[in-house]
């Protein structure tokens, strides 16, 4: 037990574990609902009237060339 305290109080000078130890964890859970709420945006707009015949017409005119 006293390889481990020393271990753990060395770590603590290094700045390898500190206070915000569990900050990783909530970051990664903000970044995943941004990334969700970007997603959900973004298909909101591409499968809008406007855009969705715009990508029609794109892929039409794509099929058609010559």
């Amino acid at each position: 037990m006293r390889g481990t305290a020393r271990l753990r109080s060395r770590a603590l000078r290094l700045g390898e574990v500190g206070r915000d130890a569990g900050m990783t964890t909530a970051e990664y859970a903000i970044g995943t609902v941004a990334a969700c709420a970007f997603a959900a945006i973004l298909y909101r707009v591409v499968t809008s009237g406007a855009v969705s015949d715009l990508l029609s017409e794109i892929l039409g005119r794509a099929l058609h060339a010559v």
